[in-house]
């Protein structure tokens, strides 16, 4: 049986199975909430945003902030879009 992690987690089975896998706490929270969320899908596709391939460095930078990724300033592009996507 999971453990209880609180009301701040909906799915604490999918919740302990992706940190089995390594996944982040606010990754595991993230995808464990949305599939015990029946209005959303989280096996469909995203949103409607082009790829980071696509963005501008500063616009990368920016999500980078939102998202208080390390070491930012010194990154290039591909660096961005590396962290950007680990995060």
């Amino acid at each position: 049986m999971p453990k209880d992690h609180g009301a701040s987690i909906k799915d604490d089975a999918t919740y302990e199975a992706l940190r089995e896998d390594g996944a982040s706490k606010q990754k595991a929270a993230r995808i464990a909430n949305a599939q015990a969320n029946d209005a959303m899908s989280p096996s469909e596709k995203g949103g409607k945003q082009p790829p980071y391939e696509q963005w501008r460095r500063d616009d990368l930078y920016h999500r980078a902030q939102e998202l208080d990724v390390e070491g930012r300033s010194d990154m290039t592009k591909d660096e961005l879009i590396d962290a950007l996507r680990a995060a």
